[in-house]
């Protein structure tokens, strides 16, 4: 299916492994012309050289941590005028509610509900006034139905799809689609990184930890960043313009719920 986005722009934040690449290769392939960040420099320019060969798109990098009023200034500044929007910033860490205090809140806000908000209040303005725009949001599945051992990342990132609820039926009239796409658990690093904490919280192997993981998701395996970015590249196409304020689920099943 052509998606119908050659030539356009793209800013995509966290995209320099992970859920962000798998957004920035589906887009890039595409003919999608991306700017890129990371905050490991090495990291990312490898990444911008691999998508740059392979699909003979310009991809701009900008090395920061756009979780800070810094980086995101950083990244707005190079990007300019974007038509597309990919929001991503890794979740805080697991944990029990006894675990956090005020300043662990305030962090996971500022990374994962106030960050998003800031890049769309820059990019939305221009997006309206050229009356085409597509910002797709990467949330969790945990705004669907909590887990119980990320709740930062719960208030977080359910305050984030709260924003949106209201700011994407603004927009609609004007061109503009917002959108979150809500990851189950992908083979990224961050699975590693829960994985890691069943590990040592049940004294298991690696393994035994991905394994009894594994076994929760219906499709009995973790999703991949090719898939993922797929269904990104979806949203941002010609053929998603009524697809509006929706939290769609990448999870293989994993969230029991009807709706």
């Amino acid at each position: 299916m052509d998606m119908g986005i050659l030539g356009k722009k793209a800013l995509i934040c966290a995209s320099s492994k992970g859920l962000g690449r798998g957004c920035a290769e589906a887009l890039a392939s595409e003919g999608v012309n991306l700017v890129i960040n990371g905050r490991n420099s090495e990291v990312l320019e490898a990444t911008a050289a691999e998508l740059r060969t392979a699909h003979g798109v310009q991809v701009i990098t900008v090395a920061c941590d756009v979780t800070t009023i810094e980086g995101q200034s950083m990244v707005l500044t190079v990007a300019g005028e974007v038509d597309i929007l990919v929001t991503n910033a890794g979740g805080p860490p697991p944990g029990i509610w006894s675990d956090w205090d005020r300043d662990d809140f305030i962090t996971a806000l500022d990374a994962n509900m106030l960050t998003p908000i800031a890049l769309m209040k820059a990019c939305l303005p221009g997006m309206i006034s050229r009356g085409w725009g597509r910002v797709v949001n990467i949330t969790s599945q945990s705004v669907k139905a909590p887990i119980a051992v990320l709740g930062l990342s719960n208030a977080a990132r359910t305050g984030l799809t709260g924003y949106v609820a209201g700011t994407a039926r603004q927009v609609a009239e004007k061109g503009v689609n917002i959108n979150n796409l809500l990851p189950g658990i992908h083979a990224t690093d961050r699975a590693i990184s829960l994985d890691n904490s069943v590990m040592k919280a049940q004294g298991i192997s690696m393994e035994q930890a991905k394994k009894q993981r594994q076994a929760s998701i219906p499709a009995r395996r973790y999703g991949t960043a090719e898939e993922f970015g797929a269904a990104c590249a979806f949203l941002c196409s010609q053929h998603a313009g009524y697809i509006v304020g929706q939290n769609i689920l990448l999870d293989g099943g994993g969230t029991n719920s009807t709706i």
